[in-house]
């Protein structure tokens, strides 16, 4: 069976491409060898899937579904690994190859087609908050997750490197937060990294498992900042847009007894990252609506 990268990947990795980067023209081998060696029998390539790994849904050779993920080096595959194995199947999909070191992960299998974001939008916040809840654990001993400090400041840093006049203001906004909020760090825990509505699948084991963490250390705020603006679409379409999230801010502060001033620093910082670097890869109308947003904090 051939493992062709579906378009959006291809279109993803593009994007931060780097010189000598060839995962992707090695991935279909890839997939193969990680295939033969857990005996796994291929449905099919997961279309459109994610945006930063190819996704096959598998077969166990006691005919259990599976997942196989195939992630490159950029993404951090083994950090995800660690992730995942320390949660252990508490609020976070179940790793099912912990000893494998060949940067793919066999995961326990979700109902990838249906998450949060297609309950309405009150429930949907409050079941992935309670979830995320669950992933706030202390870190394992001896861990070697990257920070919220060291991965915020290369994002700072290129921030920096790439402002125009026209977002310069909130770039220095944003980039200061992040200056007063690592003043003071409340106690750190492991956290997910990039979770929104959309990383939380329909399960048969319990009701929703998060999965694709980009694990982190650092202050649980940091991780619920990217809840507040899920469905940025939608807020920017409303007329109340603005208030809307002030009060969601509030909301999931007070639910997940987080401080709601640095829950809204970090929504902001962000926010003006992720729209910092859409303007950067040329996706224009992204950054347009997370800067009007941003610009609401």
């Amino acid at each position: 069976m051939a493992f062709e990268p579906p378009q959006r990947l291809v279109t993803a990795l593009g994007e931060t491409a780097r010189d000598g980067d060839d995962w992707l023209e090695k991935l279909p081998m890839a997939a193969e060898q990680a295939v033969a060696l857990r005996e796994l029998t291929v449905e099919r390539v997961h279309v459109p899937g994610g945006r930063s790994s190819l996704v096959l849904l598998v077969r166990q050779a006691d005919d259990t579904p599976a997942v196989l993920k195939l992630v490159p080096p950029r993404s951090r595959p083994e950090s995800e690994r660690a992730a995942l194995a320390h949660w252990n199947g508490l609020g976070a999909a179940r790793l099912l190859d912990p000893a494998a070191s060949d940067g793919a992960l066999l995961v326990e299998r979700l109902h990838r087609d249906v998450s949060v974001r297609t309950l309405p939008e009150a429930k949907a916040l409050l079941e992935a908050a309670g979830t995320l809840r669950r992933l706030w654990v202390e870190p394992p001993a001896g861990h070697r997750f990257e920070t919220v400090a060291e991965r915020t400041g290369r994002q700072a840093a290129a921030m920096r490197a790439s402002a125009d006049a026209e977002v310069a203001p909130l770039v220095s906004a944003a980039i200061s937060a992040r200056e007063e909020l690592l003043a003071a760090e409340p106690e750190a825990r492991l956290l997910h990294g990039t979770f929104r509505q959309s990383k939380v699948l329909a399960g048969d084991r319990v009701p929703w498992l998060a999965v694709g963490p980009d694990p982190v250390v650092g202050e649980p705020a940091f991780d619920l900042a990217r809840l507040v603006r899920d469905r940025v679409e939608d807020l920017i379409a409303s007329p109340s847009g603005a208030s809307i999230t002030r009060r969601r801010v509030k909301k999931l502060a007070e639910s997940l007894e987080v401080d709601q001033e640095r829950l809204r620093g970090w929504t902001l910082f962000r926010a003006v990252e992720s729209g910092a670097r859409a303007l950067r890869v040329g996706r224009v109308q992204d950054a347009e609506l997370l800067l009007e947003f941003a610009g609401w904090l």
